[in-house]
């Protein structure tokens, strides 16, 4: 007994562990920089709203990902090792790029804005891709699990840094600062990579770009249903994810402060949806990913139609809290029960790739689908404009009737409950 828990104690507390929450972190700093941190600059700066949704279109890199991640798991830059060298240099490159977005202006130069975000968004990319794959070959099986479970709580702090922290700072300090800032916030990633050891594996690396990119690719598609599988990845969060892609300026709209958007609905929301995923994982094993699916999805639909009784409501603190509060945890559930189908889809032998395709699928509906919103909001007003959101959520529900029926029984199998 006493064995056993000073072996789960060493394991808690290992190089691994702390490497795996520190990665996490420096992943979840930049992704909101290109969104929420700088919708509300550019609405501060008054810039028309259509182009203040068309801005998450800079987010492309995260959706085409897969198309260089064979380059990565190819070529070896620097004698620190295949991952801890292109960790590296996506590291340094996105603290520069971080520091040329907050030296642009939304106004005055809007093309060098562009251009910076559009760095921040490859490196932060790249760096994704090589932390998914230093963190699958540093683990063994038996601590991925709470390796991974660290590693978002990691990524969910640096989101709350960037969002939350970078919106209160902004009530005190000019965003060009902000961005400084949170640029210096990088700098815990790159002292962890010069730090932890190059992870060893049994496996040779791949010896052309060929057998890097191609194979994985073809073992995915050669399955049955793969292309349902990537509509449903494709549409599943569709929904919530035009919600979330305009939600910063219809908070300023409605009259909140930056502040208690910072406090209210990034720090506490994030905590809200750390909660969601946890309890989903809880659920899921009584209910199993299909069952999981369904019932997640459907609550994902029914919290994004909160936002349209905000818009009703008004500038209360109260009605934001409780709105958040919800669409918080059922998005944490919906995201916990995406996590499991997605890696349930994944062949070991090409994890890294594999995982890089679908992660890029699922990150299309937030850079095109998310375009547009300033724009619709803009036309429909933002009531009618969140309905629209929560209708968009049945596509998905209707693939996943395609290949994954209501089961009549509850099964917590991943091979029982998801498509081969």
């Amino acid at each position: 007994m006493t064995e056993s828990k000073k072996s789960v104690g060493e394991t808690l507390f290992s190089r691994r562990m702390m490497v795996a929450l520190l990665m996490g972190f420096s992943c979840g700093l930049p992704l909101l920089l290109t969104l929420g941190v700088l919708q509300a600059w550019m609405k501060e700066e008054g810039v028309d709203l259509t182009w203040v949704g068309m801005i998450t279109l800079v987010q492309s890199p995260y959706s085409w990902k897969f198309l260089w991640s064979p380059v990565l798991d190819r070529f070896t830059p620097l004698r620190l090792g295949r991952r801890r060298g292109w960790l590296l240099i996506a590291q340094l490159a996105l603290m520069v790029a971080i520091a040329a977005l907050g030296g642009s202006n939304p106004v005055a130069q809007p093309g060098w804005m562009v251009v910076s975000a559009v760095l921040v968004a490859f490196f932060s990319a790249t760096q994704d891709i090589v932390v998914d794959a230093y963190r699958r070959e540093d683990l063994p099986d038996d601590e991925l699990g709470l390796g991974s479970s660290l590693y978002v709580y990691g990524y969910r702090i640096g989101m709350w840094a960037a969002s939350g922290g970078g919106l209160i700072l902004a009530d005190y300090l000019p965003f060009s600062q902000v961005y400084l800032i949170l640029a210096a916030g990088l700098i815990p990633g790159v002292l962890t990579t010069l730090l932890t050891p190059e992870p060893r594996v049994d496996s040779r690396p791949p010896r052309s770009l060929r057998e890097a990119g191609w194979e994985p690719l073809a073992d995915f598609f050669r399955r049955d249903g793969a292309l349902w599988v990537l509509a449903f990845i494709l549409l599943y969060k569709i929904g919530d994810t035009m919600a979330a892609g305009i939600a910063t300026p219809f908070y300023l709209e409605l009259g909140f402060s930056k502040s208690e958007i910072g406090t209210v609905v990034k720090l506490f929301g994030s905590w809200a949806t750390i909660a969601g995923a946890v309890g989903g994982g809880v659920l899921m094993l009584r209910f199993g990913i299909r069952r999981s699916l369904w019932v997640f999805g459907v609550l994902q639909a029914v919290s994004t139609a909160g936002f349209a009784v905000l818009a009703r409501l008004g500038c209360s603190l109260a009605a934001l809290s409780g709105v958040i509060a919800f669409e918080s945890i059922t998005g944490g559930m919906g995201t916990s029960a995406f996590a499991a189908f997605m890696a349930s889809q994944t062949n070991k032998k090409f994890t890294a790739t594999q995982y890089a395709l679908l992660t890029s699928i699922m990150g299309l509906p937030r850079v095109l689908a998310s375009a547009p919103t300033g724009l619709a909001a803009k036309h429909l007003g933002w009531e009618w404009f969140f309905i629209g959101c929560t209708l968009a959520a049945i596509p998905g529900l209707l693939v996943l009737a395609r290949f994954a029926p209501w089961p009549a029984r509850v099964s917590p199998q991943v091979d029982e409950s998801m498509p081969s």
